[in-house]
């Protein structure tokens, strides 16, 4: 599939003014991803960037988009509240622009969970599932699975993309609570991948194949769900 550039836009958020976006789209896209960036950088860091242009790749168009806090050029991320409605304005947004188009949402580490956050508080309008890169269940050395008790109120499809080595979500804990979820859950781990899906030299292939692996695996599920 053919993409063009990715193109520039700006929404409006709350009581917290405008934020920027991207957009990256193929020419006819079967699925729209409304893609939150994780806690410590923007919808323009590379991981974000590759996703981005893999999905399109694949067929499907993704929305990227800044937290206000990331907007204002802070470092501290914003409280659930504010967060959750940058989330629910993004998700607005791609509906306006990709109508009739299959919509989904989610992102990376912190971006997925307050996605998660929002759409358990009140269902984020025509998402049909969730996608979590690198779900962060709990912080590094403090195992705990506190922070996914609103999943249990998503009442839509989710998939946990995950690396094995992941020290934000210890597998002990992570892959019983997918099973807890139910039917809805769906768990797909990527060996030898910590949070931010990078693999040590050793593995062939190195990162540009998992992210191969996590971006055909997120494909194949978006046109299932």
């Amino acid at each position: 599939m053919t993409r063009a550039a990715a193109t520039p836009i700006a929404f409006d958020v709350a009581d917290e003014g405008r934020v920027s976006g991207l957009v990256d789209s193929p020419a006819a896209p079967r699925a729209c991803y409304v893609f939150a960036h994780g806690a410590g950088a923007g919808m323009n860091h590379p991981f974000m960037v590759a996703v981005a242009q893999g999905l399109a790749e694949r067929g499907v168009a993704t929305l990227r988009f800044q937290f206000p806090y990331m907007e204002r050029g802070s470092k501290r991320p914003d409280p659930p509240p504010r967060a959750q409605a940058a989330v629910r304005a993004a998700a607005a947004e791609a509906a306006r622009l990709f109508p009739g188009v299959a919509l989904f949402a989610g992102g990376k580490s912190f971006g997925g969970r307050m996605t998660s956050q929002a759409q358990a508080a009140s269902p984020l309008g025509g998402v049909r599932g969730l996608v979590f890169l690198g779900f962060p269940l709990h912080p590094p050395g403090k195992p705990s699975d506190e922070r996914a008790q609103h999943l249990f109120d998503v009442r839509i499809p989710m998939l946990f993309l995950q690396g094995a080595r992941d020290d934000f979500a210890q597998l002990e804990l992570l892959q019983p609570l997918v099973e807890r979820l139910g039917k809805a859950a769906t768990l797909q781990l990527f060996a030898d991948a910590d949070h931010s899906f990078h693999v040590p030299a050793r593995v062939a292939g190195g990162d540009a194949g998992v992210r191969a692996g996590l971006l055909d695996a997120m494909a194949r599920w978006l046109e299932r769900a």
